[in-house]
């Protein structure tokens, strides 16, 4: 025993390995209109914690951002080396009009970049204004099951799902859901988010 316990004292001490989720997305994930504490990413990682679900979120979301946006910082945010990624980007293609085919196109972009560098993904799907049209409310809301299914990613249909239109959820502009908003949010979330986590090595 004096012999087993004197190895084990000198035995190499292994550390944890820290696992990072990267947060992409805009307002929605950066957090618009509140403050820090009562944020997604503040949220959903006190969530994360109470669950035992072992990663740290990395937010690198900006507001107002639109796909094209996410493409063009993808270099600069992968700098961080994340080893999973929650994507939310379209919401602001939809706002300002922008084609459903273009934004297809830079969300196809970046998970392909993700799947080429073994990064599993939760894709948070989001819904286009009824009132732009049949055509464009297809493509638009279609594209994200699509892509998901096509590179396998973890899916989560609507991220506003619970939240949206509705004012005891949502900022005075009706866009951005304030805290209790959020707190839904994450509740829908949490077991996507766990589901990603056991995605990684």
């Amino acid at each position: 025993m004096a012999v087993l316990t004197t190895i084990a004292a000198f035995a190499p001490q292994v550390a944890a390995v820290e696992r990072t989720i990267m947060l992409y997305g805009d307002s929605l994930l950066a957090g618009y209109g509140l403050p820090p504490e009562e944020g997604f990413a503040a949220q959903m990682q006190a969530a994360m914690d109470a669950a035992g679900i072992d990663a740290t979120l990395l937010n690198a979301s900006v507001s107002g951002d639109t796909t094209a946006d996410g493409v063009a910082h993808l270099d600069w945010s992968l700098s961080d080396a994340p080893d999973a990624i929650i994507l939310g980007l379209g919401a602001n293609d939809m706002l300002q009009g922008l084609p459903a085919a273009a934004a297809r196109d830079n969300l196809e972009t970046m998970l392909s970049r993700f799947d080429a560098e073994s990064l599993p993904v939760l894709l948070l799907g989001m819904m286009a204004d009824r009132g732009l049209g049949a055509d464009y409310v297809a493509a638009f809301d279609g594209m994200y099951p699509a892509l998901a299914e096509q590179y396998g990613a973890v899916f989560y249909p609507f991220y506003l799902d619970g939240v949206a239109l509705d004012p005891a959820f949502n900022q005075p502009d009706m866009r951005h859901p304030n805290a209790d908003g959020v707190a839904r949010i994450v509740e829908n979330l949490l077991p996507y988010v766990a589901e990603l986590v056991q995605r990684l090595p």
